[in-house]
């Protein structure tokens, strides 16, 4: 029996890996084999379109929160940047500049448990300026949602909502006490109710097993999430996993392969932390992954977005002229 070739036999025939052979994939013995069955699967299921988005940290840090990788809680001791709304026309400038760039879709991303719903009317004035001067496709990512704010979002012309679960259920209160996984589902069956399509993914290198990365690999599976991005820790003085030693290359693209094997379907998003990577981060993108938020990240700086671009049209990707 040959593990991996009959595992993407069974894929591409429909079949869902099962929890016990990803498993058994992530001890492959041959990892490169392993990483480049994943690229094939997601050229096969996926084709070569890439997606391209970008965020707008559009109310940053005073987070009540505690969640312990992050610079925005107010719990931490951090040098992030703290305000309540960014300045409209440095938003702009963002905006205009990444859709020039080709990005073809626009998050407005605010720390907190969830955005007030008074808070709402500015951000709905800052996607109506983007919306009268670009073609971007909007989303939001603005914590915790109820029906209503979820209804005010959907009629902003916010198409698609963003939650991260960050990690799989199991391990979710190790790294956050002040509210749940629960939580956070409730928050995309309330976005998908209200008509938005959902993005949620999570964050690897915080000191949990790949045993955990598939369990949350499933979990985004069993919700039906067909946009995940990862995001790879980034150890920032003043939070509690400061200390946490950076991620492995090749573990990186492991998961980006067991997520692609996992979520056939899925637009595998490469996010936050890629840069820690270094020189070799691309090739994630040659182990399954088939997007990535471009720019820079909320507290964080990324790649320049003509970088980006242009080094994965060298890996034979192409981009769209409509939303992703």
């Amino acid at each position: 029996m040959d593990l991996l070739r009959d595992t993407f036999s069974a894929v591409t025939a429909g079949a869902a890996v099962s929890r016990e052979t990803a498993l058994l994939l992530a001890r492959h013995p041959d990892q490169p084999k392993l990483w480049s069955a994943a690229d094939r699967l997601r050229r096969r299921f996926m084709g070569d379109l890439f997606h391209l988005c970008s965020i707008i940290n559009a109310r940053s840090g005073g987070c009540s929160e505690d969640c312990r990788f992050c610079a925005q809680s107010a719990r931490h001791q951090t040098d992030a940047p703290v305000y309540a709304m960014i300045d409209h026309d440095e938003a702009m400038r963002i905006a205009r500049s990444n859709a020039a760039a080709g990005v073809v879709r626009l998050s407005l991303v605010t720390s907190g448990r969830a955005a007030e719903e008074s808070a709402l009317p500015r951000f709905n004035s800052l996607y109506e300026q983007v919306r009268r001067e670009t073609k971007l496709e909007f989303c939001a990512s603005m914590g915790l949602l109820d029906q209503r704010k979820a209804g005010m979002l959907a009629a902003m012309g916010v198409s698609r909502y963003h939650c991260n679960l960050e990690t799989a259920e199991r391990c979710f209160a190790e790294f956050c006490t002040t509210h749940t996984w629960q939580d956070k589902v409730a928050t995309l069956k309330t976005a998908a109710a209200a008509g938005m399509s959902l993005c949620s993914g999570g964050i690897i290198g915080l000191g949990e097993s790949m045993e955990d990365r598939i369990e949350l690999a499933l979990e985004l599976r069993a919700l039906g999430i067909r946009s995940i991005p990862l995001n790879i820790h980034t150890p920032i003085s003043g939070t509690p996993l400061a200390e946490l030693p950076p991620l492995p290359l090749t573990e990186a693209l492991t998961t980006v392969a067991l997520f692609r094997f996992l979520n056939p379907e899925a637009v595998i998003r490469m996010a936050g932390g890629r840069q820690l990577l270094g020189p070799e981060q691309h090739r994630c993108f040659a182990a399954g992954a088939n997007g990535a938020i471009v720019g820079n990240y909320l507290t964080t700086a990324g790649c320049s977005v003509a970088e980006d671009i242009a080094r994965l049209r060298e890996m034979g990707f192409v981009f769209p002229s409509a939303a992703a």
